[in-house]
């Protein structure tokens, strides 16, 4: 049914950005929650939930979060991630567009 083919795309989706977001590992990274709140860090450890552990931490304003200026690790839920900010040269975006499209004509042959 129409449930279990949305289960699978979203499934496939968070497979694609969980391969993306493990080759960043070890780099800078943005993450951005949806509260606004936004935390540097070297991305430590990404998992299927796209749960992300970041060491070394600074908060983008902590002139608006002081209480948080002395976490140096944290871990951060995948359902309260708005945003990953990336380097840009950091993103292999010829192995992306080729994965989305991968990901685009498998879509097209299951339905």
């Amino acid at each position: 049914g129409i449930n279990a083919e949305y289960g699978a795309t979203k499934i496939q989706f968070l497979m694609l950005f969980y391969s993306f977001f493990k080759t960043l590992v070890g780099k800078q990274v943005t993450v951005e929650l949806k509260n606004d709140l936004a935390i540097r860090g070297t991305l430590h450890s990404v998992d299927q939930y796209l749960n992300i552990k970041l060491l070394d931490v600074s908060v983008v304003e902590p002139e608006k979060y002081p209480h948080l200026i002395s976490i140096k690790n944290c871990f951060i839920r995948g359902s309260v991630v708005r945003y990953v900010h990336v380097p840009p040269h950091e993103v292999d975006t010829e192995l992306l567009q080729d994965s989305s499209r991968i990901e685009a004509r498998e879509q097209k042959k299951s339905t």
